[in-house]
């Protein structure tokens, strides 16, 4: 049956004949049938207006969104992914023709073709396969460091002055040995006078940032932190070819840690804010990133996260950027940052409980008015399929259109272990970040500063011995003559030193002191 013999189709069809470059999403579904003659398309202008991607597990949205990227790439688009199960790696290579990709082609009015797309793999810290993408604990801030540290309010305030200090004393926070440093030392008898004047830092407060520091580094999450510091302009290159570099952060080896990878992918997005000029509304984005498992970077969030979250999607927008979050429903993005997403690929919503009824409800509630029974349409969707609305080129909200989605054209899978490491170890990049560098940083600067202090303490208790000894007539030798070192550990200079680093706090700064706690290099 003809799309044009049904006027509620036909209208919707008419909301989605765009005269400019577009992304092909699928084609219409209505009254049960598919219809390849109404395609449903996204304006490549306005994917730097931001889009969601919902819908329950098993509805499909990896393949959406590879479908997605493969086209921005084939329009000269680089794409950012975040590959969470790894099963995306699969980009890269030509897709393999089967009986199911015919026949969802030729329902759709597709023509397919097997391709892979230019890819680079990244590692967060070199865990797990990938070119190791590392930022400086400066450079992640007090904010986001917060969010993946689990700090209430009041220790993420008391972590933006540690910040503070170290940036005025000329401390590099470069990973997280550093910070730790500095914590210990600002609660020491020695440091708690730089920060009277600004209201000081809790030995309680600097307890728990220690302890958080130290919980986060035995998960193995110190890697993640230092030097070469990760160019996210690195995620803006194309390929000799024209098309767009598909960048692909490989994340199932910390996929137990999502609130570290989460708030690792904010923190890409706030340096590529920082960085990138003002371009208003280009002809097709710098960029897209694509923000997998996006409710785990809400959860538990603090209102400073959430302010520097909304803030950086609504801004970003004039810089070329586009995100897409992707997630299983909508109510899993707080409202400030959903007003924000023009374009959304909502798929299949279940209904097996109470509070799937009411997200599916909240749901229908975000969409357009619409001829379709929504809440029907979105529990009944199979496989591929989804509920669509975008921004057509005028920037006004299309139809709602169930939709058909297309088959990718590349493999709809994970490559081998063994293409992978070998596309990671030819990447020119890999000899710019693989091998990690430790410079002179705040650790090293504090340690010298203690080192020169138990010096000190050492020659003034031997001068004092000497004067004494001096002053005193010679007497028979000791059957066994004290040590150097009992004589110091003896005075009171040494015991008066004990004393002020007596504490728990203390203790990390004497093993700093003693070079027990020094990384071998």
């Amino acid at each position: 049956m003809s799309v044009s013999e049904q006027s509620p189709a036909t209208e919707i069809a008419a909301g989605y004949a765009f005269t400019g470059a577009a992304l092909d999403l699928g084609a219409l579904l209505w009254d049960g049938t598919c219809h390849p003659d109404a395609p449903i398309r996204i304006p490549l202008p306005m994917l730097n207006r931001h889009g969601l991607v919902a819908g329950a597990t098993g509805t499909g949205k990896t393949k959406t969104l590879q479908l997605i990227a493969e086209q921005l790439s084939a329009n000269g688009v680089p794409v950012f992914l975040a590959d969470i199960k790894g099963d995306v790696s699969g980009i890269s290579a030509p897709g393999a023709e089967g009986e199911k990709v015919r026949e969802r082609a030729g329902q759709v009015g597709q023509e397919w073709a097997a391709k892979g797309f230019p890819c680079e793999f990244y590692g967060l810290g070199g865990i797990g396969p990938g070119i190791p993408v590392r930022a400086t604990v400066t450079s992640f801030g007090p904010v986001l460091l917060s969010k993946v540290l689990q700090l209430n309010q009041t220790q993420e305030q008391s972590l933006g002055l540690i910040f503070h200090y170290a940036d005025s004393k000329g401390l590099e926070l470069v990973d997280l040995k550093d910070l730790r440093a500095v914590v210990a030392f600002l609660v020491s008898d020695t440091g708690k006078p730089e920060l009277k004047g600004i209201g000081g830092l809790s030995t309680v407060t600097a307890g728990v940032i220690l302890r958080s520091i130290t919980a986060f580094e035995q998960q193995g999450a110190g890697g993640f932190f230092g030097e070469p510091e990760f160019d996210t302009a690195e995620f803006l290159r194309t390929a000799a070819d024209g098309r767009g570099v598909v960048s692909v952060l490989e994340l199932p080896a910390v996929q137990d840690k999502p609130q570290l990878f989460s708030t690792f992918l904010m923190w890409m997005l706030a340096d590529l804010f920082n960085d990138l000029p003002e371009v208003g509304d280009p002809e097709k984005p710098k960029l897209v990133f694509f923000f997998d498992e996006a409710h785990l970077l809400f959860n538990g969030a603090s209102k400073a996260f959430l302010e520097s979250i909304t803030q950086t999607v609504r801004l970003i927008r004039s810089k070329g950027v586009g995100i897409f979050f992707v997630t299983q429903t909508p109510k899993d993005v707080p409202g400030d940052v959903l007003a924000q997403l023009g374009n959304r690929v909502q798929h299949a919503l279940r209904a097996f409980t109470p509070d799937d009824a009411k997200a599916l409800k909240a749901t229908v509630r975000t969409f357009p008015k619409s001829p379709y029974d929504l809440e029907e349409v979105l529990t009944g969707l199979g496989t591929g399929e989804a509920v669509v609305t975008v921004l057509s080129e005028t920037g006004a909200p299309t139809p709602v259109a169930a939709t058909r989605l297309r088959a990718p054209e590349s493999l709809m899978g994970p490559i081998e272990a063994a293409a992978l490491e070998a596309a990671v170890k030819g990447s020119p990049l890999y000899g710019r970040y693989a091998e990690a560098v430790d410079r002179e940083s705040a650790y090293e600067k504090l340690t010298a500063e203690q080192q020169a202090a138990e010096a000190a303490a050492v020659r003034a208790a031997q001068e004092a011995q000497e004067a004494e000894a001096a002053k005193t007539p010679a007497r028979a030798p000791r059957k066994e003559e004290e040590s150097l070192a009992e004589q110091v550990v003896g005075s009171g200079v040494f015991k008066s030193l004990a004393r002020s680093i007596g504490t728990q706090l203390g203790r990390e700064i004497s093993r700093s002191i003693f070079g027990t706690a020094r990384r071998k290099r």
